[in-house]
């Protein structure tokens, strides 16, 4: 018992090692046990490898609205459309079905399948000719990315014990923000040379290669341990269902996500447009720097942020939670400082400050929620996570800082864009206040 749950009165509360233990009793092989401490990060790396591939392809598309904005003549509203609805309605309808096929069966098919079908349709969108082929592209990116994140995390919490978790998921964390950063330098240097359809081409054909090197190289921990028929096999989506229900933490986690990725999806896939048409940046200058201080930062921040929960959450669980809520707040001042002062010097500088924060609470999220989801609906808890958050943040996220920033440009022209990203820095301190409300009912639900 740690001394912390003695001093709250919260009697005897299970600690970090103990809050992922498979709720069947059965299970006495624990998966991690089955590999040694190099196989484990070295399947992370390709985790890393796969999941940089996901982000990359999804958020190039920040970096080239500006192009698709003047060559199909779209307001900043339907850019918003492009890219949250299209992609987002998709990725989750999707994948919830492909979760539970997660939870029960192979997850490195899973992996390979989606990373083959969303670099295949990244590449499409570089042949699109109208706006309406390059949408419809963009949903098969989103089907076949709903594969990804739910699967891989899943693996990772079978090749890692329960103590290493945080830092394990901090550091595949790492792989969005570099995806998206990699996105930006990469992909603003090749538009302005060579044209936005050539980043897309450039952005999916690895991921066909990385797709053959992860159905040949990363192993699937059931072909040595029966966990989905001892475990996951007894327990119907429905069951599934009722059970994330009723613990009130897992929803205070869902919807302190919502609010995080509204935040996170309408603010950084405006953050180029932003830097070109506010500060006057010219679009290849903007995409290196701010990506090179970003990249550092969000990599800082991921592992240090996920090494720093595990260290804290050995001693009281609850800091999963309060952590991110402390880094969240303390990053609102930094974004919105960011957005008002009209400074490129500046920004790089609050940039760098807000990305090692918000990078920095996202991995023991998802660690929290490994440890009260139980192990026979992770990948499922994690996809409802994810997926409510991708849908109401990805989706309504970047079109309603589209549709503020519309409004806003009718009175202060350009400028109204950097009003409505400032705006938006109101949601952190929002998705703070919901982690707070689920610390206090972790230890309740974790299941042991």
């Amino acid at each position: 018992m740690s001394a912390v749950y003695r001093e709250s009165g919260l009697g005897s509360q299970p600690n970090l090692a103990q809050a992922h233990l498979p709720s069947c009793s059965s299970d006495l092989v624990r998966p991690w046990s089955l590999y040694t401490s190099g196989q484990r990060w070295t399947y992370l790396a390709l985790l890393f490898v796969m999941s940089t591939s996901n982000y990359f392809d999804r958020n190039v598309l920040s970096v080239l609205l500006e192009p698709i904005k003047r060559e199909f003549r779209v307001s900043d509203t339907m850019l918003g459309l492009l890219s949250g609805l299209c992609f987002s309605v998709f990725y989750v309808l999707a994948g919830i079905p492909v979760a539970r096929w997660a939870d029960r069966g192979n997850r490195r098919t899973i992996v390979t399948l989606a990373l083959a079908t969303w670099s295949a349709t990244t590449m499409f969108c570089g042949l699109a000719q109208r706006f309406w082929q390059l949408a419809l592209a963009r949903v098969g990116v989103g089907i076949g990315e709903s594969g990804a994140i739910a699967p891989a995390q899943s693996l990772i919490a079978d090749y890692f014990p329960p103590e290493q978790r945080a830092v394990a998921l901090g550091a595949f964390d790492a792989a969005g923000t570099a995806g998206y950063l990699l996105g930006v330098a990469i992909g603003g240097f090749v538009a302005a040379n060579y044209g936005w359809r050539n980043v897309f081409l450039l952005a999916g054909a690895p991921g066909l290669l990385v797709a053959l090197v992860v159905r040949f190289c990363l192993p699937e921990p059931r072909m040595r341990v029966a966990l989905a028929s001892r475990t996951a096999g007894r327990e119907g989506v429905a069951e599934a269902l009722s059970i994330l229900w009723r613990k009130h933490s897992y929803l205070y986690a869902v919807a302190s996500s919502i609010v995080y990725w509204f935040f996170a999806y309408g603010v950084l896939i405006f953050i180029p447009s932003f830097l070109v048409r506010v500060l006057g940046v010219p679009l290849a200058r903007a995409s290196l720097l701010y990506g090179s201080v970003a990249a550092v930062a969000s990599v800082v921040g991921a592992v240090g942020g996920g090494w720093l929960a595990d260290q804290l959450g050995r001693r009281d669980v609850r800091w999963l939670a309060w952590f991110p809520a402390l880094t969240y707040t303390l990053a609102t001042p930094a974004f919105g400082f960011a957005f008002a002062l009209n400074s490129f010097s500046s920004f790089l500088i609050l940039a760098f400050v807000g990305m090692l924060l918000l990078t920095a609470g996202s991995p023991p999220v998802f660690a929290a929620t490994h440890a009260i989801c139980g192990s026979r609906r992770r990948a499922t808890a994690i996809a409802i996570l994810f997926f409510s958050a991708t849908l109401a943040g990805g989706g309504l996220g970047p079109l309603a800082t589209g549709a503020l920033s519309d409004t806003l440009r009718r009175v202060y022209g350009n400028t109204g864009l950097g009003y409505a990203l400032c705006a938006a820095t109101a949601l952190l301190p929002v998705s703070a206040i919901l982690l707070h409300a689920m610390a206090r009912r972790m230890p309740s639900d974790i299941e042991q």
